[in-house]
């Protein structure tokens, strides 16, 4: 038959990209589920109490290509200028090679947190360089794996300094050359905790007998470079902790802070090839003594074993996880920034140490060539010892110098009325130093001055640093792909196989959602650049606030929360400034079910509110009766609730409305954490429910990928009577404190999640949700009998989330949680959520980027492991020795002798394997328990895995 123009049938791109289930595959999972429809399925699962009345709506959705369209003309809008404005922040060349294989590469961005050692082994290696590259510059035992920035490590110093710290002062010292961000968002920490702040000049100013800690700059913002080691003598006489922020760059030509006797070190890897991105993501380090390793926040990756003997790397001390401490935490975070460290780890392989020097000798010969040609023209330099920045006294004219300077294309900092500060790094080319020169009424050529150094002997390093061979292996670029390559192919990301995590929301990222992070007219700004200069980032940011208010139903979203577990702390912190105002400030009480998020109670301790824990009914919702008592009990000090909806159990509680008005009735306040969000979007409004502020997980919900164990961004939707408690910040002002370095978080990745939006419509975001709900349903049908679902609905439905329950398994076949997640490496998948929030238990999420044939594996290959559990309980298969027990296989299992009572067929390809393709785990079991017991957190020596390997 010939085609007819009419038999045209409009095809949806925007939906069929995120969306994994054809037209046809749904009405078949539709059937398998039990419902009529989609949207009868999600009036079976959504209490009619809740549902949205207005559909999302702000026009048509955009093809690709229009909305790549709409990023470029919004990118053109931004003028990136050369910013030469420092406090932390620095132009940077990212080596090609690792941007397009590491920040452009699937393989990097789409992976989970490494929870699963044994599928994360090229990330764990990638964290291992990062952690030992600390120590080495810093001159300290044991670093962490990253933290969000250095204004909130900063923070976590000073909390960890008060812990671990002898005197029981309550006062913490700042140096006053830290940079403002870094002294705001410390105040902003310490103030609920009952923690003075004193800032001044530590060789002046400090008593070290008044306080339980200091941080001292280094060098400082303005550009001075000083020998702390008097300074961290007399506070260690007085049991008080040392803390110094320092740059990375600069430790490799000075004296380091372990040489001076500091016990912590933090700050920025951003200038070691990570964009500055108008603030964000950045990678922040801190790094430790030995003896207080086991008191460092954040997380720690660590050497152990596999089941072989063989080298395996591994989350150390784990229980030290906010989820599982809850109250008892003294830290909320649950983000890092892997793939941000991951980036300035490989900076560090590819340029090696020599090649580390030769940057840091640049940038300090040219500021040395830049302050002797402002001598010349007649100028006084304030910093006499610097690195990379230099303040200079200018007078009455100020503002004409930094007018000229703009009109060439720089940006110049201001200091006071009368100073500018100037700040060089790695992209600093001649013509920059000399249109400052210019702009300062000299004329000069670069060439007429020599390089020099303008540092003195006793600042000077004489330690050697990176010694380790990886960092001294050939920099070919051939053989930087290839490194990077066999790292990434230990791995298991998103990019190979769904990773089913409940509450984790591993949902597709779209290629050209990704595309405009790396255009420079987003990833080259610098945070505080003019506003004028910014113009396409304020319309993104302003066009994706209004989207989520409409999607939430909040009247004003901050975007500075640079973290989920940021985003909680900003919302508490919202809640105790609007009581304050109130002349409440004594409301300190907040009300947590068990079915919350899991770093809830961390937050709630972190602005010091006290948590009062509530309980569970039986089928998993929050015990109204329980809630409604304490809440009349603490009525007089309530001064908010936390609640997850859909709660962590996987329901949508039809009692969410009255745990609202209870909280309000009682002058509380109510929390919504948004972490389950992709259950509620185009379906029903956290701020038509009752609740006064959630924190929204865009690298969940929204599309920003997780990176490995972050980036992260959890911006905050409040009501309107919480706007005016918004975190502020000191570069573009506001009344409350700041809690991320930068006044935007991490813009540079809101591009994703904006044209997410964009691309999808109300009507796509809408159908996304449902779908999540329809697949998560569909895979609890298909496990039905061979695994309890533990929590339904009174209908029978579950939310985007399930909790299945393998406790059966290790009563009848002593099969444990664990043997289920490492036999579904066997399969080729990452395993769901484990022993949260029920021990013992998966927490199942597939999300809606899945198709039908994709979920089918996943089940079967649960539906085998049922089966060889069953084997097992009726005496088939040994106890002890059987393909659970023994999981993940490897390819050395298929080779040399073997002695098990199961094939090897059967070890290496279970049900859901590929035979072609097929994901091979690059060790076996990790033994956790040895990791911990023999601690080493930084690359062993090459003679060590020759041992090993022995």
């Amino acid at each position: 038959m010939a085609f007819e123009f009419t038999d045209y049938q409009p095809y949806d791109f925007a939906n069929r990209r995120h969306i994994g289930p054809s037209p046809e595959e749904m009405a078949d999972m539709l059937d398998v589920v039990g419902a009529e429809s989609l949207d009868a399925l999600i009036d079976e699962t959504v209490p009619a109490s809740i549902r949205q009345k207005c559909p999302l709506d702000w026009g048509p959705a955009m093809t690709e290509r229009q909305a790549l369209d709409r990023l470029r003309e919004t990118a053109d809008m931004n003028r990136n200028l050369v910013s030469l404005l420092g406090q932390g922040y620095h132009g940077t060349i990212t080596p090609p090679v690792i941007q397009r294989n590491i920040l452009e590469n699937p393989a990097w961005y789409t992976a989970y947190t490494p929870y699963q050692p044994e599928i994360s082994q090229g990330r764990l290696e990638a964290l291992l360089n990062f952690q030992t590259m600390v120590c080495d510059l810093t001159g300290l035992d044991v670093a962490n794996a990253s933290l969000l920035d250095e204004a909130t490590a900063g923070a976590e110093a000073m909390a960890m300094a008060q812990r671990i710290s002898k005197s029981k002062k309550t006062s913490f010292f700042v140096d006053a050359q830290c940079h403002p961000q870094t002294i705001a968002v410390i105040r902003t920490r310490a103030e609920p905790l009952g923690w003075d702040v004193v800032v001044g000049d530590p060789f002046t100013d400090l008593e070290p007998a008044n306080v339980f800690g200091a941080v001292l700059q280094y060098p400082g913002t303005d550009g001075d470079v000083r020998d702390f080691t008097p300074v961290i003598k007399a506070l260690h006489g007085e049991s008080a902790i040392a803390i110094m922020a320092a740059d990375p760059l600069a430790l490799a030509l000075l004296k380091t802070p372990g040489e001076m006797g500091a016990d912590i070190a933090y700050g920025s890897t951003q200038r070691f090839g990570v964009p500055m991105g108008y603030g964000g993501p950045h990678a922040a380090y801190m790094a430790v003594k030995d003896q207080y390793k086991r008191a460092i926040p954040g997380r720690l990756v660590g050497v152990s074993v596999d089941a072989r003997g063989n080298r395996a790397y591994r989350l150390a001390l784990q229980t030290r996880e906010q989820h599982i401490r809850r109250e008892k935490a003294t830290s909320n975070i649950c983000t890092a920034q892997v793939l941000l460290a991951v980036m300035a780890s490989m900076y560090g392989v590819f340029h090696g140490p020599r090649g580390i020097r030769a940057i840091a000798q640049q940038v300090h010969q040219s500021t040395v060539r830049l302050a002797a040609g402002l001598e010349r023209i007649g100028y006084e330099i304030e910093t006499t010892t610097y690195f990379d920045t230099i303040t200079v006294k200018v007078g009455a004219i100020q503002g004409a110098i930094v007018k000229s300077a703009l009109d060439g294309g720089v940006n110049l900092r201001r200091v006071g009325q009368d100073r500018i500060a100037i700040t060089l790094d790695e992209r600093t080319r001649p013509w920059v130093i000399e249109t400052v020169w210019r702009a300062f009424g000299g004329e000069f050529s670069f060439d007429e001055f020599e390089s020099g150094y303008r540092l003195d002997d006793v600042h000077l390093r004489r330690s050697d640093y990176m010694t380790h061979p990886i960092f001294h292996m050939n920099r070919a670029e051939s053989e930087m792909t290839r490194y990077i390559r066999r790292l990434a192919d230990r791995d298991l990301a998103l990019d190979r196989a769904m990773i089913p995590l409940g509450s984790c929301t591993m949902k597709l990222n779209a290629t050209a959602e990704m595309l405009p992070i790396t255009w420079p007219e987003f990833s080259e700004l610098h945070p505080f650049a003019p506003a004028d200069q910014a113009k396409g980032y304020r319309l993104l940011i302003d066009d994706l606030s209004d989207k989520l208010c409409q999607i939430t139903g909040y009247d004003a979203i901050s975007m500075q929360p640079n973290s989920g577990a940021q985003g909680e702390y900003a919302g508490l912190l919202t809640i105790r400034a609007y009581h304050a105002a109130n002349d409440e400030g004594h409301r300190d009480v907040c009300l947590i079910p068990t079915s919350a998020h899991g770093t809830n109670p961390a937050s709630a301790q972190m602005v010091g509110m006290k948590v009062v824990v509530v309980g569970a009914a039986e089928n998993g919702d929050i015990d109204v009766a329980d809630f409604r008592a304490k809440a009349e009990a603490h009525a007089g000090n309530l001064a908010a609730c936390m609640i997850t909806y859909p709660s962590t159990h996987g329901v949508f509680e039809e009692t969410v409305r009255e745990i609202c008005e209870i909280t309000h009735q009682h002058g509380g306040q109510v929390y919504l954490d948004g972490a389950n969000l992709n259950a509620l979007v185009g379906l029903a409004r956290p701020g038509d429910i009752g609740a006064d502020v959630s924190h929204l997980n865009l690298h969940k919900t929204f599309c920003i990928p997780h990176g490995g164990g972050g980036p992260g961004m959890g911006p905050i939707g409040v009501k309107s009577h919480l706007t005016p408690f918004l975190p502020g910040h000191p570069a573009s002002g506001g009344d409350q404190g700041p809690v991320s370095a930068a006044p935007f978080g991490s813009p540079s990745i809101l591009p994703i999640s904006w044209s997410y939006c964009l691309m999808m419509g109300g009507a796509g975001l809408t159908q996304a949700t449902k779908v999540a709900i329809l697949n998560a349903n569909y895979i609890a049908k298909r496990l039905e009998g061979a695994f309890g679902v533990l929590y339904k609905s009174p209908s029978g439905r579950v939310a985007h989330e399930c909790i299945i329950d393998t406790r059966p398994l290790q009563q009848k076949a002593g099969v444990t949680v664990d043997d289920v997640a490492k036999r579904l490496i066997d399969s080729g998948f990452h395993a769901p959520t484990m022993s949260w929030p029920v021990a013992g238990t998966l927490m199942v999420e597939p999300t809606e980027s899945e198709t039908k044939a994709e979920i089918d594996r996943f089940c079967d290959a649960m539906l085998s492991i049922a089966s060889e559990a069953k084997a097992i309980e009726d005496g088939k298969l040994d106890r002890e020795n059987n393909p659970l027990k023994n999981a993940p296989h490897t390819v050395e299992d298929l080779v040399g002798e073997w002695n098990r009572p199961y094939s090897r067929e059967e070890a290496c390809f279970p049900p859901g394997s590929f035979r072609v393709g097929k994901y091979w785990s690059p060790v076996n079991r990790v033994d956790n328990v040895y990791g911990d017991r023999n601690l080493m957190c930084s690359c062993p020596p090459v003679e060590d895995y020759l041992e090993v390997a022995e």
